[in-house]
């Protein structure tokens, strides 16, 4: 009788502990499931864009360079590395439009303006173009690196006063001096790229 009693003890605790790693299991499968589910539930916003391309010389310099533009959760990140430029400070902007043809690299038209606001320092009250980048510093060796950042852009969205695609990237000689009308006294158009994918 103690034999039967301790076989079917053994067993019941068995089955007990049997069913309680099922259950665990299938809790398991049932969090993976809602993981995957989630990751899968990317929104666009979430998604990153990027657009890279090369700047070529204008106005009979030997300005050159590379830019990237990569957009995520909702900002969009520049950087510009250059080489070719006298040493000291240059402008830097968007222009209009994605054409560098003209050996002037005044075939990109004037600044980007979709907001028709006056020229100015990124970021004044007074007014800015969206294309109104700044400036930036040239080493010795003609080197210069330029960062810059805003959510007042985007890589091909809807909105067309903050889509940069079919724009322009364009360095000037000199430096821009954030009031001259309308588009800050820089120079010469020494580097030109157009935005496009």
């Amino acid at each position: 009788m103690k034999t039967l009693q301790l076989v079917v003890l053994t067993f019941l605790s068995l089955t007990i502990f049997g069913c309680k790693g099922e259950k665990k299991e299938a809790t398991d499968q049932e969090n993976n499931t809602e993981t995957v589910t989630t990751t899968s539930d990317k929104k666009e916003e979430d998604v990153t864009k990027t657009v890279a391309f090369k700047l070529e010389p204008k106005s009979d310099s030997k300005v050159s360079g590379k830019v990237t533009f990569t957009e995520s959760e909702g900002m969009v990140n520049m950087t510009a590395e250059l080489t070719g430029l006298s040493e000291g400070e240059h402008a830097i902007h968007i222009h209009e439009k994605a054409d560098c043809s003209s050996p002037d690299g005044k075939s990109t038209g004037g600044h980007w303006n979709p907001t028709m606001e006056a020229h100015g320092k990124w970021g004044a009250k007074e007014g800015y173009h969206k294309g109104d980048i700044g400036n930036f510093k040239a080493d010795t060796e003609g080197n210069g690196y330029i960062t810059f950042a805003t959510n007042e852009w985007c890589i091909g969205c809807d909105d067309v006063k903050k889509n940069i695609l079919g724009k322009a990237i364009i360095v000037h000689q000199g430096i821009d001096d954030f009031t001259s009308q309308p588009s800050g006294a820089a120079g010469s158009r020494v580097s030109c790229g157009g935005i496009i994918e």
